[in-house]
């Protein structure tokens, strides 16, 4: 059954609980690991994430100190690392989706 078609039948039930249960990356590649690997996936992924919102706080201090210090350095050192962190949190929460497509487009 095709991705869209699934996600079609899924979405004509009415359920957010069941189109949301749907997405959960449970076929294709990730079909293949088993209940362990996929919990161990998901508490790495969990954890950087974690690891980044912690440092995109670190950034949110360092841009507050610059600002309160004049410091153009400590600002732009902040700047970055909320960037980054944010940038990086967003792939690694959506990697599951991305795998997801580009394994439905391999088929």
């Amino acid at each position: 059954m095709p991705v869209s078609q699934h996600l079609v039948e899924l979405a004509a039930s009415g359920d957010i609980g069941t189109l949301v249960n749907g997405l959960s990356p449970d076929w294709g590649p990730f079909g293949k690991l088993g209940t362990t690997g996929r919990t161990v996936i998901q508490a790495l992924m969990a954890g950087v994430v974690l690891v980044l919102v912690g440092r995109a706080i670190l950034g949110a201090a360092h841009l507050k100190v610059g600002e309160g210090q004049h410091d153009v350095a400590q600002v732009s050192k902040g700047k970055k690392e909320i960037a980054g962190s944010l940038v990086g949190a967003f792939v690694v929460a959506s990697i599951g989706t991305i795998f997801t497509i580009v394994y439905g487009m391999g088929i």
